[in-house]
Protein backbone atom coordinates (compact mmCIF):
# COMPACT_ATOMS: atom_id res chain seq x y z
CA UNK A 1 0.00 0.00 0.00
CA UNK A 2 2.28 2.69 -1.34
CA UNK A 3 2.49 6.07 0.36
CA UNK A 4 1.22 4.80 3.69
CA UNK A 5 3.15 5.51 6.88
CA UNK A 6 1.41 2.67 8.74
CA UNK A 7 3.22 -0.50 9.79
CA UNK A 8 -0.05 -2.32 9.04
CA UNK A 9 0.13 -1.37 5.35
CA UNK A 10 2.88 -3.98 4.78
CA UNK A 11 0.65 -6.67 6.31
CA UNK A 12 -2.25 -5.59 4.10
CA UNK A 13 0.07 -5.82 1.07
CA UNK A 14 0.83 -9.40 2.15
CA UNK A 15 -2.90 -10.01 2.49
CA UNK A 16 -3.39 -8.93 -1.12
CA UNK A 17 -0.84 -11.54 -2.27
CA UNK A 18 -2.30 -14.14 0.11
CA UNK A 19 -5.78 -13.78 -1.42
CA UNK A 20 -4.34 -14.72 -4.83
CA UNK A 21 -3.19 -18.12 -3.48
CA UNK A 22 -5.31 -21.26 -3.16
CA UNK A 23 -5.59 -20.72 0.61
CA UNK A 24 -6.78 -17.18 -0.06
CA UNK A 25 -9.38 -18.39 -2.57
CA UNK A 26 -10.67 -20.86 0.04
CA UNK A 27 -11.09 -17.95 2.48
CA UNK A 28 -13.15 -16.04 -0.07
CA UNK A 29 -15.43 -19.07 -0.55
CA UNK A 30 -15.69 -19.69 3.19
CA UNK A 31 -16.21 -16.13 4.47
CA UNK A 32 -17.65 -14.08 1.59
CA UNK A 33 -17.86 -10.80 3.55
CA UNK A 34 -16.55 -7.26 3.06
CA UNK A 35 -14.61 -5.55 5.85
CA UNK A 36 -13.49 -1.96 6.17
CA UNK A 37 -10.51 -1.41 8.43
CA UNK A 38 -9.73 2.09 9.68
CA UNK A 39 -6.21 2.34 11.08
CA UNK A 40 -4.85 5.36 12.92
CA UNK A 41 -1.12 5.91 13.47
CA UNK A 42 -1.44 6.99 17.12
CA UNK A 43 -5.00 7.67 18.29
CA UNK A 44 -8.23 6.18 16.92
CA UNK A 45 -10.22 8.66 14.85
CA UNK A 46 -7.24 10.89 14.04
CA UNK A 47 -5.47 10.66 10.65
CA UNK A 48 -7.07 7.27 9.98
CA UNK A 49 -6.38 5.42 6.76
CA UNK A 50 -9.09 3.12 5.45
CA UNK A 51 -8.59 -0.23 3.78
CA UNK A 52 -11.18 -2.62 2.39
CA UNK A 53 -10.62 -6.36 2.73
CA UNK A 54 -13.14 -7.76 0.25
CA UNK A 55 -13.58 -11.47 0.90
CA UNK A 56 -16.29 -11.66 -1.77
CA UNK A 57 -14.01 -10.60 -4.63
CA UNK A 58 -10.73 -11.58 -2.96
CA UNK A 59 -9.04 -8.19 -2.95
CA UNK A 60 -7.58 -5.59 -0.64
CA UNK A 61 -7.84 -1.91 -1.55
CA UNK A 62 -6.91 1.36 0.09
CA UNK A 63 -9.69 3.84 0.68
CA UNK A 64 -13.20 3.68 2.16
CA UNK A 65 -15.68 1.01 1.11
CA UNK A 66 -18.01 1.79 -1.78
CA UNK A 67 -21.39 0.91 -0.38
CA UNK A 68 -21.76 -0.58 3.06
CA UNK A 69 -19.24 -3.10 4.45
CA UNK A 70 -20.51 -6.12 6.41
CA UNK A 71 -18.43 -4.88 9.34
CA UNK A 72 -16.08 -1.95 9.92
CA UNK A 73 -13.24 -1.89 12.42
CA UNK A 74 -11.19 0.92 13.91
CA UNK A 75 -7.73 0.26 15.32
CA UNK A 76 -4.55 1.97 16.31
CA UNK A 77 -1.71 0.79 14.03
CA UNK A 78 0.11 -1.32 16.68
CA UNK A 79 -3.10 -2.91 17.96
CA UNK A 80 -4.17 -3.95 14.45
CA UNK A 81 -0.83 -5.69 13.96
CA UNK A 82 -1.21 -7.51 17.30
CA UNK A 83 -4.71 -8.75 16.40
CA UNK A 84 -3.78 -9.68 12.80
CA UNK A 85 -0.68 -11.63 13.88
CA UNK A 86 -2.52 -13.44 16.67
CA UNK A 87 -0.67 -11.71 19.52
CA UNK A 88 -3.93 -10.19 20.82
CA UNK A 89 -7.30 -11.93 20.88
CA UNK A 90 -9.87 -9.89 18.91
CA UNK A 91 -12.47 -10.26 21.71
CA UNK A 92 -10.00 -8.98 24.30
CA UNK A 93 -9.03 -6.10 21.97
CA UNK A 94 -12.72 -5.20 21.68
CA UNK A 95 -13.34 -5.38 25.44
CA UNK A 96 -10.28 -3.23 26.19
CA UNK A 97 -11.37 -0.62 23.66
CA UNK A 98 -8.41 -1.36 21.37
CA UNK A 99 -10.82 -2.24 18.57
CA UNK A 100 -14.12 -0.62 17.66
CA UNK A 101 -16.69 -2.45 15.56
CA UNK A 102 -19.60 -1.16 13.48
CA UNK A 103 -22.00 -3.28 11.48
CA UNK A 104 -22.85 -6.95 11.81
CA UNK A 105 -21.43 -8.61 14.91
CA UNK A 106 -21.75 -12.06 13.33
CA UNK A 107 -19.67 -10.80 10.37
CA UNK A 108 -17.20 -9.24 12.80
CA UNK A 109 -16.73 -12.56 14.61
CA UNK A 110 -15.46 -14.14 11.38
CA UNK A 111 -12.71 -11.52 11.25
CA UNK A 112 -9.98 -13.51 13.01
CA UNK A 113 -6.19 -13.75 12.74
CA UNK A 114 -6.77 -16.90 10.63
CA UNK A 115 -7.73 -14.78 7.62
CA UNK A 116 -4.29 -13.14 7.54
CA UNK A 117 -1.17 -14.71 6.06
CA UNK A 118 1.11 -16.20 8.69
CA UNK A 119 4.22 -14.12 9.51
CA UNK A 120 6.50 -16.94 8.29
CA UNK A 121 5.29 -16.18 4.76
CA UNK A 122 6.18 -12.51 5.08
Amino acid sequence: MANSTLKSAALLDQMKLHLATDAGKDLVKKIGLVYQINIAPKKMGIDEESFVVDLKKGEVTKGPCEGKPDAAFSFQDDDFLKVATGKMNPQIAFMRGKMKVKGSLSAAQKFTPDIFPKPSKM
